[in-house]
């Protein structure tokens, strides 16, 4: 068992959930998997995660969404000039503790990295097909971005606009656990 595991089991439940909340945004993935403690290793961890994460309500999927800033965007709620704030509830409904915002926006700063370096066309190109997308589906575009740049993120995007509103839910939360198991990690290195 590693060591944040060891520790992690003999946190008082509110702490524990409140550790973990940033790997996912959700506070009923949170509750859920500390509720499933002790956990062994990080295989246990991550079956958990995805049990858990395939058994929440949709507004649990929608408060994870809500979590992470816009693809290109540094900060959670992040507007620019001429954007409007589609999902005013993002983060506020979360509750969560300055800390984990603060730790979810630093692994996004890593995740979007190659957005980051992206030239000025690719970005605004990004910029307009997010504002496309959440006013099509009422929540920011999510998507793994590890090790993708502005293009292939926007084409991903663009083909996910042709998407009927249940499908890309359905898509939208298998990205979430896609970087919600990228974020265990990192956070069982820590």
């Amino acid at each position: 068992m590693s060591g944040v595991l060891k520790r992690w089991n003999l946190l008082p439940p509110e702490a524990a959930a409140n550790e973990i909340l940033p790997c996912c945004g959700s506070r009923s993935w949170a509750d859920g998997v500390t509720g499933r403690r002790p956990i062994a290793d990080e295989v246990t961890l991550l079956a958990v995660s995805d049990k858990v994460w395939s058994g929440l309500a949709e507004a649990d999927w929608r408060e994870a969404f809500g979590s992470h800033p816009r693809i290109g965007e540094t900060r959670i709620g992040e507007t620019r000039i001429g954007e409007s704030r589609i999902g005013e509830t993002r983060m506020a409904a979360t509750k969560a503790p300055q800390e984990a915002s603060q730790q979810s926006a630093a692994w996004s700063g890593q995740e979007q990295r190659k957005v980051a370096e992206g030239g000025a066309s690719a970005k605004v190109a990004l910029a307009e097909s997010n504002r496309e997308y959440e006013r099509r589906f009422g929540q920011i575009f999510i998507v793994c971005a590890t090790g993708k740049g502005p293009e292939e993120i926007l084409t991903i995007l663009q083909r996910r606009l042709g998407n009927d509103p249940v499908n890309e839910l359905r898509e939208a939360a298998e990205q979430q656990r896609q970087i919600t198991q990228l974020r265990l990690r990192k956070w069982l290195q820590t």
